[in-house]
């Protein structure tokens, strides 16, 4: 187990990698709006999932999300798709490297499962201005 200072150094390393795929706003928005309770949800998410998984050298960023649109997609998790669609973009993957992905895990994962991750993605894409609602 890791002793508080390693703890420490991975929220340290987590906040700033969490900051910069998710979006500042975001990210301080859920760690200021947690409670007793959800706080202790926001360590272990910044400390392990973005402090360890996130700053490894293995694969960079963008691989790293490319894996969890697909996984999101697998598990159905479509609020945490359209975050990571976010993500995504800002980690460099394209429109076209999203569509493909999805198409991909579509073929896998089953047509309703495919089909939520294609609408999730579709919303952020439009909200963000990738692209146009359908029949512009």
């Amino acid at each position: 187990m890791a002793n508080d200072s390693e703890l420490d150094a991975l929220y340290k390393a987590g906040l700033e990698i969490r900051r910069e795929v998710l979006g500042k706003n975001y990210v301080d928005a859920s760690i200021a709006g947690a409670n007793s309770f959800m706080s202790a949800f926001q360590r272990i998410t910044t400390e392990w999932c973005w402090g360890y998984a996130w700053s490894r050298d293995g694969i960079d960023r963008k691989t790293r999300s490319i894996v969890n649109l697909a996984m999101l997609t697998a598990l159905g998790r479509t609020n945490e798709l359209k975050l990571h669609v976010s993500g995504a973009l800002r980690n460099g993957v394209t429109v076209d490297e999203i569509k493909e992905i999805l198409l991909q895990a579509t073929v896998y994962c089953g047509i309703p499962a495919g089909l939520e991750a294609f609408k999730a993605a579709n919303q952020v894409l439009v909200d963000e201005g990738k692209i146009t609602k359908e029949g512009e």
